[in-house]
């Protein structure tokens, strides 16, 4: 029987090193010497005929999206584990007045259920053919303190991943969203790498003004940059506002990270609001939203990149062609990419996870591909929450 007859949600925490949450909105960077709080997830499924899914959160990990999980859990119970778009559709409904930030994780280990219990990866499932993905190094926003605190050391870091593999770089600035400052250092990158890596800016919604947002785009067109992503205080969400701007630069936009699921994206899309699309497994209703995504964007031409990292999200852009980068997030001198230390297998997503070539690999095993350090989980964990 693939009935779903137990639904668990681990809250653990653990700490990483060399960061701090610095700002109003509580941004990670870089602090030589602190030690940051940091607090997930882990997601298990079990059916009566004694299979097993598990997700760990990476990108998600929020009191917000853990309550979401934790009131759409207890609806997979008594369902079919194998029925993935019928509970997706179920829990879009159920969660239509909220973010959906805590659909994806449930859905995700729905499908480490299926690769495990047929013996295959999610990638196999998806049709996926590319094994080894090429990778761009997302940076933490910039500090004051020693890290990515001026242009100089943004470039000195640009070197370092080249020297490293990388063949592509990404900007997130400072968190005070300076214009000035934030297009100077698009430039002074790109004048000290642009020959020899492809260069996308992030502000991450950081600059105050549509002005801020045109002026530092003239400057990623000058610097020739790839993209420009999320650029002022819109939240991201602004079809029109986007638009307008897209008239005025050169440089191709990507917005929708904070736009979610595939309904609102189109819509985004259709409005002439960017050029390509964000996805995500983990925000954008799992990999069976992602995909309805993904599938929607290659129909118009238009090519999806990932958001974050992680397995579920090396296996999703496997099956893609329209995806170019996969973001190795967030990544910085002196300090960790703060995601769980949760693989007793050998998986990374730490700055060191490229090849020479500055590329990663697909997991290969059932499901996910991974295997979850429960030792640790539990000896971290801060509460269980169990539906049956």
């Amino acid at each position: 029987m693939s009935t779903i007859r137990k639904v668990e949600i681990h809250e653990f925490g653990y700490e990483a090193k060399n960061l701090a949450r610095e700002g109003q909105v509580r941004t990670v960077t870089y602090r030589k010497g602190a030690s940051m709080r940091v607090s997930k997830y882990a997601v298990v499924i079990e059916t009566a005929d004694g299979a097993r899914g598990e997700y760990v959160t990476h990108a998600v990990g929020s009191r917000s999206a853990l309550g979401q999980t934790l009131m759409l859990a207890p609806q997979l119970v008594g369902r079919d584990a194998r029925e993935r778009i019928a509970i997706y559709e179920h829990l879009k409904r159920d969660v239509r007045q909220f973010d959906h930030m805590g659909h994806g994780a449930l859905d995700i280990a729905l499908w480490d259920w299926a690769g495990r219990r047929l013996g295959v990866s999610i990638s196999e499932l998806l049709g996926g053919y590319r094994k080894r993905l090429p990778a761009y190094a997302s940076t933490y926003h910039g500090d004051r303190q020693g890290g990515l605190w001026c242009k100089e050391a943004y470039a000195d870091f640009a070197r370092q991943c080249q020297g490293m593999g990388y063949r592509a770089f990404k900007i997130h600035g400072w968190n005070d969203g300076n214009a000035r400052e934030e297009a100077a250092n698009v430039l002074h990158v790109a004048r000290e790498v642009g020959e020899h890596m492809t260069l996308m800016l992030d502000p991450a919604c950081e600059l105050r003004t549509f002005a801020d947002a045109l002026y530092v785009g003239r400057a990623c067109d000058d610097g020739g940059y790839f993209w420009y992503e999320d650029p002022f205080r819109d939240g991201g969400t602004s079809a029109f506002a986007h638009r307008k701007l897209r008239s005025m630069i050169k440089t191709p936009l990507l917005i929708t990270e904070h736009v979610r699921g595939v309904e609102a994206k189109a819509d985004f899309l259709l409005a002439d609001g960017t050029d390509f699309l964000r996805v995500d497994p983990e925000y954008d209703l799992g990999i069976t939203g992602a995909l309805k995504i993904a599938h929607f964007a290659e129909a118009l031409g238009i090519d999806v990149e990932v958001h974050a990292c992680g397995p579920a999200h090396r296996h999703l852009m496997s099956a893609l062609r329209n995806s170019n980068y996969y973001e190795v997030a967030l990544v910085g001198p002196d300090c960790p990419n703060a995601l769980p230390p949760v693989y007793a297998c050998g998986y990374s997503d730490q700055l060191d996870c490229v090849d020479k070539d500055g590329m990663v690999t697909v997991p290969t095993g059932p499901g996910l591909g991974v295997t979850y350090d429960w030792d640790f989980i539990n000896a971290n964990r801060q509460a269980l929450h169990a539906f049956e």
